[in-house]
């Protein structure tokens, strides 16, 4: 089931690049460990006249990976496996002008994304943080009863 979805996610993407037409470009494999994207000339307020600047896809018994860049500064890449795991990133440029970029593992513990623009939890205070270590530290004793009941008589 999971090879008929990557299937049709990459089927679909195809579809929707070549209804571009002509202007769509497509360059062969090229490497991905660069994490910052930027478009030539900065991104234009005409997003529906980007044009595919990289594409590659490859599904196989053994998994998936792709990886696409347009002329506006989006990027997405992902491998998976047969097993269902799979990471990836993505990125484009916010209407702001920040780069946002997101870097994902999708495994057993569910989907865990890093960003630095992901809001994270205000840090644990002091207070809490010798407590808990005062608790790891101190274990509490099995308490043993003040006294022992009698034993049940038999009448």
């Amino acid at each position: 089931m999971f090879k008929f979805v990557v299937l049709c996610a990459l089927i679909a993407t195809a579809a929707a690049v070549s209804k571009h037409g002509g202007n769509t470009k497509f360059h062969g494999a090229s490497s991905s460990n660069s994490k910052h994207y930027s478009a030539p000339g900065g991104r234009t307020s005409d997003d529906a006249n980007a044009e595919v600047t990289r594409f590659t896809a490859d599904v196989h018994e053994h998994g998936f990976q792709y990886a696409f860049d347009t002329t506006n500064a989006i990027h997405a890449a992902a491998t998976g496996g047969a097993d269902g795991d799979h990471q990836g990133d993505f990125a484009w440029i916010s209407p702001e002008g920040e780069h946002v970029a997101v870097q994902y593992v999708a495994d057993e513990n569910g989907y865990q994304p890093d960003s630095a623009l992901l809001p994270t939890p205000p840090p644990i205070p002091d207070a809490i943080l010798k407590a808990l270590e005062y608790i790891r530290t101190h274990p509490q004793q099995d308490e043993k009863p003040a006294f022992k009941a009698a034993p049940a008589r038999r009448g």
